[in-house]
């Protein structure tokens, strides 16, 4: 399912120019673009996401690995 309600971040800036970072959800995943290349986007699941900001909120040690090691399941 690709999302039509893309939002700009607020750290690309005021301009309008093609230079900025987009965001927008599904039922089941984070998607991010650049908005000079639009085709290019880049999908998360919800709940790597949700863990991911979760170790970065609470500090936990070595939170590139607890998000890419996902074991005997698909991340």
């Amino acid at each position: 399912m690709t999302p039509d309600n893309w939002q700009k971040s607020s750290f690309s800036g005021g301009g309008d120019g093609n230079d900025c970072v987009e965001l927008a959800s599904t039922p089941t995943a984070l998607h991010l673009r650049e908005s000079d290349a639009p085709a290019a986007v880049l999908a998360a699941d919800l709940a790597a996401v949700t863990h991911f900001l979760h170790a970065i909120r609470t500090g936990t040690p070595g939170i590139v690995a607890s998000v890419t090691a996902c074991g005997d399941r698909a991340c």
